[in-house]
């Protein structure tokens, strides 16, 4: 890699007490231009580019609690899917998929936040693959809701909690 400094350049010199001047002989020059030297500080100050730290005292001293979603058996699918009281949100997933185990804690507070309107169900596409392959998944995460045992809103990729209940909300058509 070639550097090139010239004494007519535009980069500022550091002019510090602190600095260590460097001779020509680590100076890259052009052929047509005088040889300059090139200074660095001997100790760079630390600089804090987060906010100030909040005082221990007014910091929550635990995160809220968001319930996890139970793992629950069923006989089948289809009579999960049938006896179901609410819509079922079923989110098709792998283990090895990235994106999916992006959504874990995002389908927890979804399931926290909608408990009452939807029922949020996992099914691991490599130990079912017979259902994946039923409902032609492709893509993971793929999102299916169900109403009334029947597919009716399919959508696939990771989304964020509020892109994910805008999306249940809007199509079950009921305000939070």
């Amino acid at each position: 890699m070639a550097v090139s400094v010239s004494a007519s350049s535009a980069i500022p010199t550091l002019n510090s007490e602190r600095s260590t001047r460097l001779g020509p002989s680590f100076a890259f020059a052009s052929s047509s231009a005088k040889q300059s030297s090139l200074q660095f500080p001997l100790r760079t100050r630390l600089l804090r580019i987060c906010t100030p730290r909040v005082p221990a005292s007014s910091r929550p001293r635990f995160r809220p609690l968001v319930q996890a979603a139970k793992k629950q058996t069923f006989n089948s699918f289809d009579d999960l899917l049938a006896n179901s009281e609410k819509p079922v949100l079923v989110d098709f997933y792998a283990t090895w998929c990235g994106p999916c185990q992006f959504m874990v804690p995002i389908l927890n507070e979804v399931s926290t936040r909608l408990k009452d309107k939807v029922q949020v169900v996992k099914i691991d596409t490599e130990k079912y693959p017979s259902i994946a392959d039923k409902y032609r998944i492709e893509a993971l995460p793929t999102f299916i809701m169900f109403k009334d045992g029947e597919p009716y809103d399919r959508f696939e990729g990771a989304l964020t909690a509020d892109q994910l209940i805008e999306r249940i909300e809007a199509g079950l058509k009921v305000k939070q």
